[in-house]
């Protein structure tokens, strides 16, 4: 089994696996920016690395700073250049207020209140109403790292400068993060217009001394975390209230980190693929270059190229190159185009919430130099939700794409013949045992639930606020049931892996590829193979928890296959037709311009 990186090897590649297709270039971009935070660290993700909120330029926040202040406990602190624009931004807040002009949600209601006027002396008392009257959410509390990163990006937020609220504010959220207390956030509240509302309401109660926090541990009054912590409570201002609450840090928080979590699913499905292609004796024509530059779609041959490298090296293709058979099922042969649909999907989710990361989406908008405040809609999720659900109907693909070769792996095959062939089930004494035929059941059963979670939630709207916010985008929804749906994909793609493994197990002793077999000896650190039955259930969760830690990340890695991409594409330009030979090697024409055959002995490919 080759060796795996070092910890910090293994971080970089995290950060650098991340990206696709025709968002390549601003992935680089992107991953030259973490590596640089990556080379302070020490230990697990996120040590020793410190994002600076409101940076620009190559310090600018970055999806990647995201995971590692949410999941890493990366250290967060205001950056220089952001300290001005806050100031500025408060200065003209203030100078409406000493004005007493009237301007929506510094000096009036809010919502369908906003024609009533507020006099200078109610408020303090009109922002400290407004996040207590709002704090109407319900049901079980968001993770910690959610809430993490929902701080994060409200703080990023703010520190922009057109939101009119106080240093002071943008500090103790950044305080927040370095102590460790995360406010107690209930999941469920908002929808999606307006901001997150409700949930961003119960997290502005710990900064005025109020609601809850878990701190060491406990779950604690919010005054109670902020005085273990060593932070004092603020009495918010004009204008701070309503920043802090009309905003889609909680949509963007779900995105941010569900795009983490899918790029490394859809990654172990490709392995998943490569195990369940040599287990059954499928063909690696269809991962042939030549196939894939005549549809020049980015992720497809992505995905082919990343078959081609796990695939390299195979004993087991060139076993079966006289078998006769012509195709294998669409699971199998179109691995690239459908997976690699998944990939740009996911390079397109990537775009919409890179660009969030830079976006103000409070509302009204202070633009000190010019002397305006504007009134307008960046608060509303659109662009979040549409994301979101897109993201949710390419999980629901994987994961079904998935169950199918599960299914497959279950056999029996007429073609499947001799002493070396896949029993029914995968287990070598049918009938008396039962084998896998249940965990297919299982995947079935979770790809039809995930198909469920896949309906769009940013199709419907409820009118709110007695009419005046009369389109909402429900992307909270949309985000609520993106996580849930990831949760019961990487359990599919576990049971895909443990099927494809146990197939593997009756090809000896010919091995499957490299890449193939180094991910089958790590699925069975985790999983024995199976000689008589045993409940499955532990094994599924265990491999389904290892896989999302990553388990498999660093088998062929973007950096190889950025490679790989490159030289197929300049031999299929120079006409020497290279394509996946199979003995797992590219085979090419020959100087005679006759084609290669499939393998060194002559034999007729599949």
């Amino acid at each position: 089994m080759p060796e795996r990186s070092d910890s910090a090897g293994r971080r970089e590649e995290r950060h650098d696996e991340r990206q696709t297709g025709e968002t390549h270039a601003a992935h680089e971009a992107h991953t030259a920016h973490s590596r640089v935070r990556a080379e302070d660290a020490d230990g697990d993700d996120g040590a020793g690395i410190v994002v600076r909120l409101g940076g620009t330029g190559e310090r600018r926040l970055m999806l990647a700073d995201v995971v590692a202040v949410a999941r890493g406990g990366a250290r967060v602190e205001l950056a220089d250049e952001a300290m001005g624009r806050i100031a500025a931004g408060r200065a003209f807040v203030d100078r409406i207020h000493d004005e007493d002009r009237t301007v929506y949600g510094v000096t009036t209601g809010f919502g369908h209140l906003s024609s009533v006027k507020i006099p200078p002396d109610s408020l303090a008392e009109l922002q400290r109403n407004l996040i207590r009257s709002h704090a109407s959410g319900v049901g079980e509390p968001l993770d910690t790292a959610t809430v993490r990163a929902v701080l994060l990006l409200l703080a990023n937020s703010l520190a922009r400068g057109h939101s009119g609220v106080r240093i002071e504010l943008v500090r103790l959220l950044a305080a927040l993060l370095n102590a460790g207390v995360t406010p107690v956030v209930p999941a469920r509240g908002s929808v999606g217009a307006s901001g997150d509302l409700a949930p961003l309401a119960h997290l502005a109660l710990v900064l005025i001394g109020e609601g809850e926090a878990e701190y060491a541990g406990e779950r604690l009054a919010g005054a109670e975390a902020l005085r273990r912590a060593e932070l004092a409570p603020l009495a918010l201002d004009a204008k701070e209230g309503l920043a802090l609450i009309n905003g889609t840090h909680v949509m963007e928080a779900c995105g941010a980190l569900a795009l983490a979590d899918m790029w490394r699913l859809l990654r172990a499905a490709e392995t998943a693929v490569a195990l369940s292609l040599d287990a059954l004796l499928g063909s690696y024509v269809p991962l042939d270059a030549r196939l894939h530059a005549l549809r020049p779609q980015p992720g497809q041959g992505r995905t082919a190229a990343r078959l081609r490298l796990l695939l390299a090296g195979s004993e087991i293709n060139p076993s079966h190159a006289g078998c006769g058979r012509v195709q294998d099922p669409y699971t199998l042969r179109c691995a690239p185009q459908v997976l690699g649909a998944a990939r740009d999907a996911l390079a397109y989710g990537e775009g919409v919430f890179a660009n969030e990361l830079g976006a103000v989406t409070d509302n009204p908008l202070i633009f000190a130099d010019a002397g305006d405040v504007l009134t307008g809609g960046n608060f509303h999720g659109q662009p979040l939700a549409l994301a979101l659900d897109f993201l949710a109907v390419a999980l629901a693909q994987v994961a079904s794409f998935s169950e199918r070769r599960t299914y497959n792996l279950m056999g029996p095959h007429d073609w499947d013949t001799g002493p070396n062939r896949m029993p029914l089930f995968l287990t070598p004494r049918p009938g008396l045992n039962s084998g896998y035929m249940i965990a297919q059941y299982a995947a079935a059963a979770l790809v039809n639930e995930i198909k469920v979670l896949a309906h769009p939630a940013s199709i419907d709207s409820i009118p709110t606020s007695a009419g005046m916010e009369d389109f909402v985008s429900m992307g909270a929804t949309a985000a609520l049931k993106l996580r849930q749906a990831l949760g019961l994909a990487y359990r599919v793609i576990a049971i895909e892996l443990i099927a494809a493994a146990q197939g593997l197990e009756f090809r000896k002793p010919l091995r499957p590829g490299r890449g193939a077999l180094a991910a089958y000896e790590r699925v069975r650190e985790l999983v024995p193979a199976l000689a008589e039955d045993r409940p499955p259930a532990p094994d599924i969760e265990r491999l389904a928890a290892a896989l999302r830690d990553g388990l498999l990340d660093d088998l062929a890695p973007e950096a190889a296959l950025a490679e790989e991409v490159g030289a197929a594409e300049a031999d299929v330009a120079a006409g020497t037709g290279v394509r996946m030979a199979a003995n797992g090697h590219h085979a090419r024409k020959t100087s005679s311009g006759r084609k290669a055959s499939a393998d060194r002995s002559g034999r007729a490919r599949h």
